[in-house]
């Protein structure tokens, strides 16, 4: 949250030199799952990831809870957050016939992670309409034709669309892309700005060719291979740990048309980057990072605040879908323990009292606690194996819906962790793609 405060297609004829570099994209897309199977052979409890097996954990089954009652559950959280109260519940606006936003209420604007979490959750939910609303908005008012930022989306609008600030935040881009690509595989392509597919192409290409153009950049250091915190200026030489997506990139080292081994690299590069940026006791990530892994202590941002919130669900998500390295599971365990450490649960009222901020080394800095960062600790569940595990799931079941002022970031970290923790956050491959 950015503070305001292979590959061709196989049935066509391709180079050597292109052939050569896919088959080593897949060879390095596997090695993964090589190296799971043989240093886990006789761990019987180490799964395999949902990318090969296409089982996807359900958390809430896992706790005793029926699916009529989870799909209640998905069902009260979409009607709330899309389609309750104007003033106190909604996030998601339908302007006119054809287009959708979903509005920060709490700064009264819209955000391209907004749009592009509304998206996800449309495209998981199998809501084709709305989808096609939030990307029309997106496309018409968010996408830039021209200047310095051709290409990219504006980070945040105002509600009729009038741009605040034109340079974009790289998490945003990133989730339009791979939403793009779940439409394309779950729905197919459509034309225009609804052929998904080459659209999600459109913005892989951009994000690693755009160039020096005026102050904007790269969305991605290419020596570094890792996500920029803006495309711009210095915020292009510096990192945010919760823009790194590495279940994604895995997809696109098999899915884009382009770049396949610089997608298998980032991924990699990512995992080993989360090593290097989660503290060694809490496993807390800062908001902000240098590419090393030390934290830029910028505004605040060398610590765990509303950002970092997101990393437990971008590691546990990378080993739900591809179970690539055990760390994770350690990583998720030392999450949750450190938050487990802050206070006993509550099983009368269903959940933790921990706070929503904290320095690396685990002093609070707010006692405050909020919705979306129980959500997004839920979901480490998906790769956490200590038994408390349960209490962080409880506690989002049990958890009432985002609702008020800020019931924006706090509800669609809610909505996602629902889809997460559910088994409903799903790989749709494109149909026009090798996914083995």
């Amino acid at each position: 949250m950015k503070q305001l405060i292979f590959s061709k297609y196989w049935k066509k004829k391709i180079p050597l030199v292109g052939f050569l570099l896919i088959a080593a994209v897949l060879s390095t897309t596997n090695s993964f799952m090589q190296a799971h199977a043989s240093s886990s052979a006789s761990a019987k409890a180490a799964p395999a990831g949902a990318f090969y097996t296409r089982q996807y954990r359900n958390l809430f089954a896992e706790n005793g809870h029926s699916q009529k009652d989870i799909q209640s559950k998905l069902d009260a959280a979409w009607m709330q957050l899309f389609y309750g109260d104007n003033n106190t519940q909604r996030v998601y606006y339908p302007v006119g016939t054809n287009m959708a936003y979903i509005e920060d209420i709490g700064n009264q604007d819209v955000r391209t992670e907004g749009m592009s979490y509304g998206m996800m959750i449309a495209v998981q939910l199998n809501k084709p309409q709305e989808f096609n609303r939030l990307w029309t908005w997106a496309k018409t008012y968010m996408y830039q034709t021209s200047g310095d930022y051709k290409g990219y989306f504006s980070w945040h609008n105002k509600t009729d669309g009038t741009v605040i600030d034109a340079n974009p935040a790289s998490d945003g881009d990133q989730w339009f892309a791979m939403d793009l690509f779940l439409a394309a595989g779950r729905w197919g392509n459509g034309t225009g700005i609804y052929n998904y597919q080459a659209q999600a192409q459109s913005i892989l290409h951009n994000m690693l060719h755009h160039g020096n153009v005026g102050v904007s950049t790269n969305m991605f250091d290419l020596q570094q291979k890792q996500v920029d915190f803006v495309p711009s200026g210095t915020a292009a030489t510096y990192t945010d740990p919760s823009y790194h997506l590495p279940a994604f990139y895995r997809l696109w080292a098999l899915w884009a048309s382009e770049d396949n081994r610089f997608w298998a690299d980032a991924a990699t590069t990512s995992i080993k980057y989360f090593k290097k940026t989660t503290n060694a006791q809490t496993g807390l990530a800062p908001d902000y990072s240098n590419y090393d892994g030390t934290p830029v202590n910028q505004g605040g941002h060398g610590d765990f605040r509303f950002d970092a919130w997101r990393v437990a669900s971008n590691v546990a998500l990378d080993y739900s879908w591809f179970a690539t390295d055990p760390w994770e599971v350690y990583q998720s365990n030392r999450l949750q323990n450190f938050f487990a450490s802050q206070g006993a649960y509550d099983s009368t009222n269903h959940m933790y009292h921990y706070g929503n901020q904290y320095s690396l080394t685990g002093t609070e800095l707010s006692q405050d606690h909020s919705g979306g960062l129980a959500a997004m600790n839920s979901v480490a569940g998906l790769a956490a194996m200590d038994k408390q595990s349960k209490n962080f799931v409880d506690e989002v079941w049990n958890m009432p819906i985002p609702s008020g002022q800020w019931r924006y970031y706090d509800g669609m970290l809610y909505m996602l962790s629902l889809l997460e923790d559910s088994g409903n956050f799903r790989i749709y491959a494109p149909h026009s793609v090798h996914q083995r």
